[in-house]
C-alpha cells in the first residue's frame, strides 16, 4: 500500500465532528466565540486541542500554562497511546452519558473526562521517572477537579467517570478496560501495607456513586457495584454484589454492565 503524501492531512473523522460542534456553538451563543476559538478551533488535532485545555486548567503561580503545556504535549509525542486512550475515554461518555449530546461536551465541560487525561499524562511521567512531576500533576487534579488519583494506578481505556466529585484511587489500583463510575467511589486500601494493596477492577465494570471498593482484591470481568456498597472481598465475573459489607445478590444483568449504565436492583439482577 502506498504511505501518503507528508502533505496530506490524515482524515479525522472524530476531530472533524469536534470541530463542525464548535462552529455550530460559535454561531449560537456569540459569546462563547472566544473560549471555542481557544479551546478546539485554534488547534490542527485533538491532542493539541486536550494539551491547551490541560494546561489551561493545571496551570499555577507555580508552574506556568506554556511549561504544562510543553509538558503534556512531549507526553503526547513519546506515547501516542495517550492519545488514543483519550478517544476511548471520549466516545465511551459520549456513548453512556445521557446527558452528552456531543463530542464537544468531555473536552470543553466535564471534569470526569479532563481529570482522567491529565491523569493519563502523570502516569506516563511516572513510568518514565519523572516522579516529581507527576506528582505535581496529581496534586493539581486534586485541587482543580476534586479527583485525586494515584499517578502509579494503572488504568485502561474507553473510561467513564460520571460527575466525578470525590474519585479516590490508590497507588496500586489497576482498572482494566471499558470501566464505568459515578462520583464518591473510592479504590482504596485497607492499612499501611507497601506491596500490593488496592483493588484490580476487571473489564466492562459498573461501580456505582459512593461505593468503596477496599483491598487486594479482584473485581471480575463485567461485574456490577451498587450504590453505596463496601467491597471487601472478592467479586466474581458478571456479578452484582450490593451493601455493607458487600455481598453477591444476584446476576449482572447483562453482557455489558458498564455500557448499559443500568443501576437498578430488580428480581432479575
Amino acid at each position: 500500500m502506498a504511505e501518503l503524501s507528508p502533505n496530506i492531512t490524515p482524515v479525522d473523522p472524530v476531530w472533524d465532528q469536534i470541530c463542525v460542534e464548535a462552529r455550530q456553538a460559535a454561531l449560537d451563543e456569540p459569546l462563547m466565540g472566544g473560549f471555542l476559538h481557544a479551546c478546539i478551533l485554534h488547534h490542527t488535532s485533538i491532542e493539541k486541542a486536550l494539551s491547551y485545555r490541560i494546561a489551561a486548567k493545571l496551570a499555577s503561580n507555580e508552574m506556568s500554562m506554556v511549561v504544562v503545556r510543553e509538558m503534556v504535549e512531549d507526553a503526547y509525542s513519546l506515547d501516542p497511546s495517550l492519545v488514543h486512550a483519550a478517544r476511548a475515554d471520549l466516545v465511551a461518555i459520549y456513548e453512556r452519558d445521557p446527558a452528552c449530546h456531543r463530542l464537544l461536551q468531555p473536552i470543553l465541560y466535564f471534569k470526569g473526562y479532563q481529570a482522567m487525561q491529565a491523569y493519563r499524562v502523570g502516569h506516563h511521567l511516572w513510568t518514565q521517572g519523572k516522579r516529581d512531576l507527576a506528582y505535581f500533576v496529581q496534586m493539581r487534579v486534586s485541587e482543580i477537579f476534586g479527583v485525586d488519583i494515584h499517578p502509579a494506578a494503572r488504568i485502561g481505556k474507553g473510561i467513564m467517570i460520571d460527575h466525578a466529585h470525590s474519585i479516590v484511587i490508590g497507588e496500586t489500583a489497576v482498572v482494566g478496560d471499558n470501566v464505568s463510575m459515578l462520583h464518591s467511589v473510592t479504590l482504596g486500601g485497607t492499612g499501611k501495607e507497601e506491596e500490593d494493596r488496592h483493588p484490580t477492577i476487571g473489564d466492562g465494570v459498573l461501580i456505582g456513586a459512593g461505593a468503596k471498593v477496599l483491598g487486594n482484591i479482584k473485581i471480575g470481568n463485567c461485574s456490577r457495584i451498587a450504590a453505596g456498597s463496601v467491597v471487601l472481598e472478592e467479586v466474581p465475573p458478571c456479578k452484582t454484589v450490593a451493601g455493607i459489607p458487600a455481598r453477591i445478590v444476584g446476576e449482572a444483568g447483562c453482557d455489558q454492565p458498564s455500557i448499559s449504565m443500568n443501576h437498578m436492583l430488580g428480581p432479575d439482577v
